[in-house]
């Protein structure tokens, strides 16, 4: 057995970890977290999400609990989206932004009640979140992180709702709401969303029964031509539909309006972290603006590689990785506003110092099938 790396003995691992092992998964880190890479390779892996289903364990993703007198009305004060717009049992996607409009992160609200709401951010930005919602709660209402309460498993794919059938668990449900289940004697929060672009659930069952629910999950998943799935295809999945990771599209120092995730921003609303700095910034026009680049030759684009149109740099690449839908390297990039791209325009990515000539266009790469 080879010896781990100091980075690795300090990485931690979720609920199913011992069951990916098992399966043959390779691992890499990825916001603390030992996660799954692939198993049967990412293309496969990949394509059996486009084209039949794939079952991922996400359980790094962070989770916290605003519980309490009036803790939605709080959540929806802090938050940028706008909460009224859905109901208890819904689900939205919403930012927490610093007061210059930067993002601490993206994350997923879902409206328990008047008085709970259940948050899931990103792993790395999960103690971010809870204390800048801490730190303004006014008194009765508690924020607390519940990172190693739950697991996150999600189900993604054309034929999902067969899968979850099989398992006699809901899927009559609008896209973006949910609903606490039991599953044989277990409970199961179902969610009809993922971060794949194709109709899917993620269900959110207590850490401690993530790895049976999982276990379950695997023949069902199979017998309809589907594979367990690692961060890789997660990676290209979302790539494809143009969806934001933070710390690529998102960060303290890319706005939504830069991201192109200004429609999860309540406008209206007289209150939210960030509000001043984000309405400044509409009113002035962005800097810069998230693309896509499809490249037009042989090419794999990766992240951080200089944008040039007639040698001068206009921007830099936030996302990139070759498409299997595609057949083709695609990257999200942030562009400059003052270079007046638009979408047919060419650009050069310049890959180890070669030129690959991309086309610009507007995300997402394929046709959404969420719903």
């Amino acid at each position: 057995m080879s010896e781990q790396s100091p980075e690795q003995q300090h990485l931690q691992q979720g609920p199913v970890h011992a069951l990916h092992v098992e399966l043959g998964a390779t691992f890499a880190p990825f916001g603390g977290w030992e996660m799954p890479v692939s198993y049967a390779g990412v293309v496969a892996e990949h394509t059996a999400v486009r084209e039949a289903v794939g079952l991922f364990d996400v359980s790094h993703l962070g989770k916290a609990l605003v519980s309490g007198p009036g803790a939605a009305d709080f959540v929806d004060r802090c938050l940028t989206n706008d909460l009224a717009k859905v109901a208890p049992g819904k689900a939205q996607y919403t930012l927490c932004c610093t007061d210059n409009g930067g993002v601490i992160d993206d994350l997923i609200a879902y409206w328990v009640s008047p008085d709970e709401v259940f948050l899931v951010p990103n792993a790395a930005n999960t103690a971010d979140v809870v204390a800048a919602l801490a730190a303004v709660a006014p008194e009765g209402v508690t924020v607390t992180d519940r990172h190693r309460d739950f697991g996150v498993l999600a189900v993604q794919g054309p034929r999902s709702v067969e899968v979850l059938d099989e398992l006699g668990l809901p899927t009559d449900l609008e896209y973006m709401s949910f609903v606490d289940a039991d599953w044989n004697g277990v409970p199961v929060r179902v969610c009809r969303s993922g971060y794949t672009g194709e109709i899917g659930f993620e269900l959110v069952p207590r850490w401690e029964d993530s790895e049976a629910l999982f276990r379950a999950l695997l023949d069902p998943v199979r017998s309809r031509g589907g594979q367990v799935a690692g961060l890789g295809a997660r990676d290209t999945l979302r790539t494809e539909m143009g969806y934001p990771l933070h710390g690529h599209e998102l960060s303290r120092d890319i706005s939504p309006l830069e991201a192109r995730t200004g429609w999860a921003v309540g406008w209206k609303k007289p209150e939210f972290f960030g509000r001043d700095a984000l309405v400044a910034q509409r009113e002035a026009g962005a800097p810069r603006k998230l693309w896509g680049l499809k490249a037009l030759g042989r090419g794999v684009l990766r992240p951080e590689l200089t944008v040039l149109r007639d040698g001068e740099r206009v921007g830099v690449t936030t996302s990139g990785t070759f498409s299997p839908t595609l057949k083709a390297g695609i990257a999200l990039a942030l562009l400059d506003s003052a270079a007046e791209l638009a979408v047919g325009d060419e650009v050069d990515v310049d890959v180890r110092g070669r030129a690959l000539r991309c086309a610009v266009v507007t995300p997402p790469f394929v046709q959404t099938s969420t719903r």
